[in-house]
């Protein structure tokens, strides 16, 4: 694959950064407003070096940024943490808060963005400073492993993490696509509470996309 030069070498998450000031400025108002939330930087979830890796798109503003922990507390994460449940990947259908007790057994989730984004929309880049982060996670998949991404964002953000031109691989519901280092990138619509209420996604169909990438761990893994 024709790759382009990275912004930034890869680095391990900082829970302090402050790299985008937009960012920054409304975590620090969502602080003054809701004593109760973490609003900071949401670190990944799951193991050290999982067969797969979830990435999604930010935390939201009362899911993630409220709990400080990915798909957490919002209406995204329904369908999500059921069926990683459903799969053997958890140890519980459902994610509360960050001392719930739920474990991942195989994976692990993060987002293109660390920081919940005012309407949900990161700017490119706020996406480009970010990306060193993203980039320390995949490296930490190991070959044979799949990199799930859940909506259009978040596959281009893992593109251009591994420095891969966009045009080599187009994101599509279901597709799969070679990654180096021996690993595939699938695609899903983010199943977002939007994308659910409009059947852009399915329960059924998020299932079938989490099960094929079972399938590619476990073929690759021969």
């Amino acid at each position: 694959m024709a790759r382009r030069d990275t912004a930034r070498a890869s680095e391990p998450f900082d829970p302090g950064c402050t790299r985008c000031p937009r960012l920054a400025a409304a975590l620090a108002e969502v602080r003054r407003e809701e004593s109760g939330y973490y609003a900071l930087p949401v670190p990944a979830f799951g193991i050290a070096r999982p067969k797969l890796l979830v990435v999604g798109l930010a935390p939201g503003r009362n899911g993630a940024n409220r709990t400080g922990r990915p798909f957490t507390g919002d209406g995204a994460g329904v369908p999500l943490y059921y069926t990683l449940h459903a799969l053997g990947l958890s140890n519980a259908p459902e994610s509360v808060s960050v001392d719930d007790g739920l474990r991942l057994q195989g994976c692990a989730i993060t987002n293109a963005v660390r920081c919940w984004p005012p309407e949900n929309k990161p700017l490119p880049e706020e996406i480009r400073n970010c990306n060193s982060y993203l980039r320390f996670d995949l490296e930490r998949v190991p070959g044979g492993g799949v990199v799930l991404a859940l909506g259009a964002i978040a596959h281009a953000a893992v593109l251009r993490a591994l420095g891969l031109r966009p045009s080599t691989c187009r994101f599509a519901h279901a597709a799969e696509h070679e990654l180096p280092g021996n690993r595939r990138l699938l695609d899903s619509y983010h199943c977002s509470r939007y994308n659910l209420n409009t059947g852009r996604i399915t329960q059924p169909q998020l299932q079938a996309v989490f099960e094929r990438a079972l399938e590619l761990v476990s073929a690759q893994s021969r």
